[in-house]
Formats: C-alpha cells, sequence, structure tokens
C-alpha cells in the first residue's frame, strides 16, 4: 500500500517539474528516500514514520529512528552534517536517536524527547518554507579556507523584528553539542517570542577560533537583520561550557577583538557550567547556572567569577542546583528544569 502512494507521489512530483522547475530539492529527492525505505525491510521504524506522515519530506523523528534517518532527512538535505557534534567523523548510522548522548561524552542529562524535539521543529519550519540553516561565510571564505564549511547558523523563529538570541553550545572545543544545548535552548527561546540562532562553529584549534566563528556569524545577522526579520537592539549571547567561555569573550571584548567589526556589545551574557574567569572593566549583566555535582566546571569557580562580576558592579543573577553534574542542557527531570526561562525573564529585565 505505502509503495503505490509512494509511486503515485513520484508520479506527481515528475508532473509538477514538467511545469515548474522550481520545485525544491529536498521535495523530490524525498520521494527517492521514502522508495529506499520502503525496498528496505530492516528501515521499518523509518517506514512506519514515513506511514504515519503527511509529506515523506517532513516526517517527524522519534527516539526510535537512527543516526542515518536524521542523515538523509530530506529537511536537511543541505545541511545534516553540520548538525552532529563531531567534524569529520563516521557515525554508526545504526545509532538510535534516544541513545545520542553516547556521542556527547562532556554531556550529561541528554533526554531523547529534547533531542527529537529540537530536530522536528527545524523540520516544521522546512514545511512551512522557512529557511533554517545559514552560512556566514562567504563560498570565496570557503574555499581559501575548507574548515569553514564546519560552520553555520541555525534559526529558530520568534516574533517578527524581535530581539536575538545566539547559542553557542559546548562540547570541550572538540565537538559542538547542538543537539543538547542548541536546539533545545532555541526551542524554547523562541516560543517566548524572541529569534534564536544556534550556532555551528569550528573544532579542534581552540577557544580563538571558535569565538571568532561567533563574532563572524554576529556580523552576519547585524549585516542581514532586515532580510531575517530581527531586531539588532538588546541582542543576548547564550553559551554553555565551552560555548559559555565563548559568549563570555564577547562580552568583555566585543566582536572586534575577534576580527571582526565593532558591534554594539550583548545587553546580556548567559553563561552555564564554565570556569572562564577573563574578564574587562565593562561586563554585561549576566545570568550564570552550574549543577552542584559539577566536576568539570565547579560550582566554586563559577561563584568567583560572580564575585569579580558583582564587583564591577555588573547585574548578576547565580544558581547552583542541587544533584545536577556537568552539561545539563536544558535541565529536564532536574533541579534545573525551568533555568531557560529563569534566564529570558533575566534578559528581559536588562536592557
Amino acid at each position: 500500500m505505502l509503495s503505490e502512494i509512494i509511486s503515485k507521489l513520484r508520479i506527481g512530483a515528475v508532473a509538477i517539474q514538467t511545469v515548474c522547475t522550481t520545485l525544491p530539492l529536498a521535495i523530490v529527492q524525498s520521494f527517492a528516500h521514502a522508495e529506499e525505505i520502503v525496498a528496505s525491510p530492516e528501515k521499518g521504524q523509518a517506514l512506519s514514520s514515513i506511514a504515519g506522515s503527511g509529506d515523506p519530506a517532513f516526517a517527524h523523528l522519534s527516539g526510535d529512528d537512527t543516526i542515518g534517518d536524521l542523515l538523509t532527512h530530506p529537511a536537511f538535505i543541505s545541511f545534516a552534517p553540520n548538525i552532529m557534534p563531531w567534524e569529520n567523523r563516521a557515525y554508526d548510522r545504526d545509532l538510535p536517536l534516544r541513545e545520542f548522548g553516547q556521542l556527547l561524552p562532556y554531556h550529561s542529562n541528554v533526554v531523547a524527547d529534547d533531542v527529537v524535539d529540537g530536530l522536528n521543529r527545524m523540520i516544521d519550519d522546512t514545511a512551512k518554507g522557512q529557511r533554517v540553516f545559514y552560512d556566514f561565510y562567504g563560498d570565496v571564505q570557503k574555499q581559501a579556507d575548507p574548515s569553514l564549511s564546519h560552520t553555520g547558523l541555525f534559526f529558530f523563529r520568534g516574533a517578527p523584528g524581535a530581539p536575538f538570541a545566539v547559542i553557542a553550545p559546548g562540547g570541550g572545543f572538540s565537538y559542538v553539542g547542538s543537539v543538547h544545548e542548541g536546539f533545545p535552548y532555541a526551542t524554547i527561546i523562541s516560543k517566548s517570542g524572541y529569534n534564536a540562532f544556534v550556532l555551528k562553529y569550528r573544532t579542534g584549534r581552540g577557544g580563538k577560533t571558535a569565538t571568532e566563528d561567533l563574532a563572524a556569524a554576529l556580523g552576519y545577522i547585524f549585516d542581514h537583520a532586515e532580510e531575517l526579520g530581527v531586531s539588532t537592539q538588546r541582542y543576548s549571547v547564550w553559551g554553555s561550557s565551552a560555548g559559555a567561555r565563548m559568549a563570555a569573550a564577547i562580552g568583555s571584548h566585543g566582536t572586534g577583538a575577534f576580527g571582526q567589526e565593532s558591534l554594539p556589545k550583548p545587553s546580556t551574557v548567559i553563561m552555564a557550567y564554565t570556569a572562564h574567569s577573563d574578564h574587562s572593566s565593562d561586563e554585561p549583566p549576566t545570568f550564570v547556572v552550574v549543577g552542584e555535582n559539577d566536576g568539570i566546571a565547579s560550582p566554586a569557580s563559577m561563584a568567583h567569577r560572580v564575585d569579580v562580576l558583582r564587583g564591577l558592579g555588573t547585574p548578576v543573577e547565580f544558581h547552583i542546583y542541587p544533584d545536577v553534574a556537568h552539561g545539563f542542557g536544558t535541565g529536564t527531570g532536574t533541579s534545573a528544569a525551568n533555568w531557560i526561562s529563569d534566564a529570558v525573564r533575566f534578559w528581559e529585565k536588562n536592557p
């Protein structure tokens, strides 16, 4: 039955292409993907996912779907590798998404529902005809430095014209944990009405290079604010672990210190679980969170930073969450469960 439906869909696609040559590539490729699944009995879960979807191109993922299903999903066809945490790594394509935490060694509390909710939000936005992924480096730059192909911005829209947040996930500058502490954050922030971008930056090159990518991304957003439909007033930078070091560095020194045009500093910095200690004499209001059981970025190190900032007269809100370890992401199911909403309220209080 399903094979008959897909056959009809493919015939319909050909007919549409005959009339309109601008049929999105993702839609065209989805038919071939669906046909492949029908011919492969071992892909039973993906088969059932498509069977329950109105359009194979925009079928939702579940925790039982696999890394292979993510990488070949038509909605992600042009940027799927940048969703993944590690650069140039061969993945076990049969690994279920509910076990994605195996790929994030510096993180804890990786919740399958949070992972797939963030991915499905991007699928839904693509289904609406909204662009999800943006390159902030140009083709000439990427030809000169191929490593720049491992960068980009994922856009989660809030209200048109609302301020934006840029989120830098962590991963010890070895990988980028966007599925755990990027896309889920952006989903929550955008539901609050704000625009949110998740940064994919270069790894394996240290914090300076990663922060240069953050500065370049901010430059891109400012340059394309009208096209993107975002306000550049009162923007915020968010980071977790290594990403928090990047966010704090922009808050301290601005984009001009990292190879870009000097832009206004962020109105607010949100930092999650890092031992970052560098600061300037003029720091933006800062929201700080850490788990009581963090063995990588201790609560004491974060408390020290908070004391320094408060000594400078910087507005700070600081939370230590009991029974929580490093890299807790949204904190779902823990004492940190509401921290992102609290951070949004802090951002709103500090224009």
